[in-house]
């Protein structure tokens, strides 16, 4: 009995098999043919789940909006950091440039000098140190001995005369302003119808603004008056600009009188230098006074004698 059983329960599932079989063959060739057409019962389920389709499609929509307005606020952001990085190298970059042009300027106004000068023989070199105590009276630059640097050279610009060489070292060197009040510059009046010579040194009173000294009271001096170097001395070769007469004062003895100068060079921006190192230029004859006798004066001016030698007795 329970064989008979077994045997219709074999039958009923491989008929069941055969059943499922023929329908997916007939609805994927009647799809194919296109001739299938939904049942009701498919229309219905469509028709209930459309409204949580759209729900989903639209959920779907706004989560790809956000997502892709994230990733676009991400991008930006990269983007701008990106822009500010290139920006900031854009600007050390347009620094180091302006930079560069602001020193091959100097430094072509500096070699239009050497070419110039062509009684000098210059070596250019660089300020590379003040101290904070000496800011008007000492610098140091970048030439020394190996550069054929050596004490009591005159260091000048393009504009006009810095100082002198007081200490040498291998590699660098000290130089003394013409503003330090120990400083003696034997000097003249660059007008034809004056040369009148002095003494120019540091002005305690005004740091920026050396002074002209041992000037008669008398003398052809005025206001606007070029001062050059004299050449007496030895040591500052002749016709180097100094600076120009700002004022005239009276000195307190009352018997001489003093220039105050604008300096042809501006020590405020001071950075590039050149030191003479050789000078092909032949030394000024020193004046010497007439003998004196008795009952007679001496027909040279007392200040061009006394400007003759300051300037080495000094240095």
């Amino acid at each position: 009995m329970s064989r008979v059983r077994r045997d219709r329960d074999s039958s009923r599932k491989i008929w069941i098999v055969v059943v499922v079989a023929v329908s997916v063959f007939c609805l994927i060739f009647f799809a194919a043919r296109g001739r299938f057409t939904v049942p009701l019962s498919s229309r219905l389920v469509t028709t209930v789940m459309a409204p949580f389709q759209g729900v989903t499609s639209w959920v779907g929509n706004q989560i790809q909006y956000v997502s892709s307005n994230v990733w676009e606020i991400i991008t930006v952001h990269r983007q701008n950091k990106m822009l500010r990085n290139e920006v900031e190298q854009l600007r050390v970059q347009n620094s180091q440039a302006n930079e560069f042009a602001s020193e091959n300027a100097r430094l072509r106004m500096l070699l239009g000098y050497k070419q110039a000068a062509r009684q000098f023989d210059l070596v250019v070199g660089r300020v590379i140190g003040r101290e904070a105590a000496t800011w008007t009276s000492m610098i140091i630059i970048d030439r020394g001995t190996n550069d054929g640097v050596n004490k009591d050279m005159a260091v000048v610009t393009e504009q006009g005369l810095v100082g002198n060489v007081v200490e040498a070292y291998t590699s660098s060197s000290k130089v003394e302003l013409l503003l330090d009040p120990r400083s003696a510059v034997g000097t003249i009046v660059q007008r034809a119808e004056s040369r009148v010579a002095g003494i120019v040194e540091g002005n305690p009173g005004d740091e920026m603004t050396p002074r002209m000294v041992n000037i008669s009271r008398n003398a052809d001096i005025v206001e606007g008056d070029e001062i050059v170097t004299s050449g007496f001395g030895g040591i500052y070769p002749k016709g180097i600009a100094v600076g120009k007469v700002k004022a005239i004062e009276n000195d307190e003895g009352g018997l001489l009188k003093y220039a105050v100068l604008t300096t042809a060079v501006d020590f405020q921006k001071l950075e590039d230098i050149a030191v003479i190192v050789n000078s092909r230029e032949a030394p000024p004859t020193p004046l010497t006074p007439p003998v004196q006798t008795p009952g007679t004066e001496s027909s040279v001016n007392p200040d061009d004698t006394a400007a003759l030698g300051a300037e080495g007795a000094t240095k």
